[in-house]
């Protein structure tokens, strides 16, 4: 066999894999290039250019997001020259949108531009002038606010609506300056095809989109702590990280690393957690007295009530009169249970869940 096929980088000699960007051999290699309109999950685009190399022989740097390696390549990726590029790019960026997003709560990638801005130490007043961008206050769906004066054009939002979703529901229209992120035929979010995933939220890089719901929560004082678990809505097993301060569930974001979804959520998944911490949730057993009015009552009061109306209906009426029917949001645990009681306890297959709906 032959020897593994080599660059350069940064003054180390490292393995090229076929087809590798540079920018991916240098994120395998421990080597952290920046970038505002890359997304693992997304095609290399090339569009902010934060991620430009210097590579030996080539007289402008590269887009390392775009350019693919090539043995005996020598790449230099924070030279000052590099270095000072990217700064001047974000200090365009930031002076054209200066309102840096650093809430926590607006998505999972929402932060990112205010990150490289505090990194880089860029100015955020250099370039002042003329703004592109206009929000979409009058959008009064429930779930995502359009602050497109916070927009980059980096052109995530819609990547991800077309290339991950297939749902098309965001384009883009003008050019140059006059580009602006829309639906078709310029309606808000509710007469599109939007199907209210959230993946747009989650991969703007500005806070241009946000997740509506979670901001509201911003009220809750305390740090935001993510803790990883699984959505129980369906049968899939996506993962998701839900977002708490103190007691309180602020926001749900899906886990860019979850096997079975990728960083993919659906409505429910996304924004559909008011029921954890809802007014209206049951707090204490209920029974029906003999007036058939439920009243409160105790925990073992209300688990003989429910055994007794098992036993007569299966003494009256045969095991096959009860059926049982699993609730999607339980845990696993919980589900294996109930059809043990069913198949065991009743000698009945007659279980299902509402996972599958």
């Amino acid at each position: 066999m032959g020897s593994q096929a080599t660059l350069k980088l940064n003054g180390n000699d490292v393995s090229i894999k076929d087809g590798e960007t540079l920018r991916a051999l240098a994120a395998r290699h421990g080597v952290s290039i920046p970038t505002l309109c890359h997304d693992d999950r997304l095609k290399a685009f090339g569009g902010c250019r934060l991620c430009v190399v210097a590579v030996e022989g080539v007289r402008n740097p590269v887009a390392s997001c775009t350019t693919e390696a090539q043995p005996g390549m020598v790449v230099e990726t924070h030279t000052d020259e590099v270095e000072g590029y990217r700064r001047t790019l974000l200090e365009m960026l930031a002076s054209e949108n200066p309102a840096l997003n650093r809430d926590d709560l607006t998505g999972y990638a929402g932060q990112e531009m205010a990150d490289l801005i505090d990194g880089y130490e860029a100015s955020t007043s250099r370039f002042i002038g003329a703004r592109s961008g206009t929000s979409r206050a009058d959008d009064l769906n429930p779930f995502i606010a359009r602050n497109y004066d916070s927009c980059i054009s980096c052109y995530r939002c819609v990547r991800v609506c077309n290339e991950q979703e297939g749902d098309f529901a965001l384009t883009v229209v003008g050019r140059g300056f006059s580009t602006q992120i829309s639906t078709a035929f310029d309606t808000d979010l509710r007469e599109s095809s939007c199907t209210f995933c959230g993946q747009c939220v989650q991969t703007c890089p500005t806070g241009a989109l946000t997740d509506r719901k979670a901001v509201r929560s911003s009220k809750f004082a305390g740090t935001t702590k993510k803790t990883r678990s699984i959505c129980t809505y369906c049968g899939v097993g996506c993962s998701v990280d839900l977002l708490t301060r103190g007691d309180k569930l602020v926001g749900v974001q899906p886990a860019m690393d979850g096997p079975a979804n990728e960083g993919a959520l659906c409505v429910k998944g996304q924004f559909a957690y008011d029921f954890v911490q809802h007014k209206d949730r049951l707090k204490t057993p209920l029974v029906r007295d003999a007036n058939g009015i439920l009243q409160p009552t105790s925990w073992d009061a209300a688990l003989d009530a429910a055994a007794d109306g098992f036993r007569h209906a299966a003494e009256t009426h045969g095991a096959h009169s009860v059926y049982g029917i699993a609730s999607g949001r339980a845990p696993h645990e919980a589900a294996y249970s109930m059809q043990k009681f069913m198949r065991a306890g009743f000698g009945t297959n007659q279980i299902d869940n509402c996972s599958r709906a």
